[in-house]
């Protein structure tokens, strides 16, 4: 089992590895009690090796990775990549690229929504991966052989299903269909937490300007709480009593402390005093400035049964051309095309509009029908 602890063998065996035409890469964390995931374990194969770098070894630099990493000239293979390139984003200030991630690659080719690395691998390759070792504390030391071995196992099947997957792509002429979605993993914004939009995760479906003012401006405080301590958002305020003290707008300790799991203690204290001035300025900011909720116009709902039409359409298209329905179209997509023709939706874009959003449009249109052949869907054309 190959666990490099120093930095001279790090160094060593990203130079082999920087000789690689691709490397397979995953990693290993910790994130329950941090805002941030903490690094414990790199692992990266080549076509003849694999290591797996121990990252809380003393004094180890972690610099050769970033390097390989940023190399434009080696395709870097993940599987699910984005909590992986989360990290490498956090720690280096920039992502891997370019990239692979064999789970949407396997979406692509009709692998099914999702599907994870154990079963993709099994699906591709035949190979059974041990995963006794899944619920590892990977920050503990030191690490076992099997604990190891199950890490390496992340890489080195990770290479094969790699090039099976490789393969589909090049006989079915998909590759073009991975780009839009390796631009968005490999968009920095897509892990940049600004604590002015931390908001929009709260599930707030409405309310007065003055409430959404008080609910934005506690979740940005709640974020930037939660970043400068490194520690999960919810240890700061939970979402429930984010939403309390917002509707409440308490404006003394004891106010404060009448919110549902706040005590006098806290409310009294630093953390009651810094919710109290956040919540003091929600208040003095003018009308104007608070946010709104967009609704639609008429607040329409559609039609369920075009929906359900889209629906059996998408399923339809999803088996036609093998590709996981998740990647076509989601609900939400269903409900924009049954509302509206020129709704601003990915399923009416690009490669997904060829394959599902031209003919989703002909049905509400009655361009095209669904009739139904011993046990298939069949598209009659009006």
């Amino acid at each position: 089992m190959s666990l490099l602890t120093t930095s001279d063998a790090v160094t060593a065996a990203c130079e082999r590895l920087s000789k690689e035409r691709f490397v397979c890469v995953d990693t290993e964390f910790m994130r329950e009690r941090t805002y941030y995931p903490k690094l414990c374990l790199v692992q990266i194969s080549g076509k003849t090796e694999a290591v797996a770098i121990d990252t809380l070894a003393k004094d180890i630099d972690l610099s050769p990775i970033f390097v390989l990493m940023a190399n434009p000239e080696i395709l870097k293979v993940f599987h699910a990549c984005r909590q992986d390139m989360e990290i490498f984003h956090h720690l280096d200030g920039k992502l891997p690229n370019p990239i692979f991630d064999t789970q949407i690659g396997a979406m692509v080719c009709g692998h099914g929504d999702s599907v994870s690395y154990d079963k993709l691998v099994r699906k591709l390759t035949g190979s059974k991966i041990d995963k006794s070792s899944r619920f590892t504390d990977w920050s503990r030391r030191p690490l076992s052989d099997a604990q190891i071995g199950y890490a390496l196992s992340d890489v080195t099947h990770l290479r094969e299903a790699y090039l099976k997957l490789y393969q589909e792509l090049k006989k079915n002429g998909r590759e073009h269909w991975l780009e839009e979605e390796f631009e968005v993993v490999t968009n920095p914004a897509t892990y940049n937490n600004d604590p002015q939009s931390a908001w929009s995760r709260l599930k707030i479906r409405g309310g007065n300007p003055r409430f959404l003012a008080m609910a934005r401006a506690l979740a940005a405080y709640r974020e930037t709480e939660a970043q400068r301590r490194d520690l999960p958002r919810n240890r700061i305020l939970r979402d429930d009593v984010l939403l309390d003290i917002a509707a409440r707008a308490p404006k003394s300790p004891s106010e404060l402390a009448k919110v549902r799991n706040i005590t006098p203690q806290f409310a009294s204290g630093p953390g009651g005093k810094e919710i109290l001035k956040t919540v003091a300025q929600a208040i003095a900011l003018p009308v104007s400035e608070c946010p709104v909720i967009e609704q639609d116009a008429d607040r329409r709902q559609p039609r369920p049964a075009i929906v359900e039409l889209l629906r059996v359409l998408l399923k339809h298209k999803a088996e036609q051309y093998a590709v996981a329905q998740k990647l076509v179209a989601n609900a939400n997509d269903l409900d924009a095309i049954a509302l509206n023709d020129g709704a601003d939706t990915p399923a009416l874009r690009g490669w997904r509009r060829e394959v599902f959003g031209e003919d989703a449009l002909s049905i509400k249109s009655g361009r095209l029908a669904l009739s139904v052949s011993g046990e298939e869907i069949k598209l009659i054309r009006l």
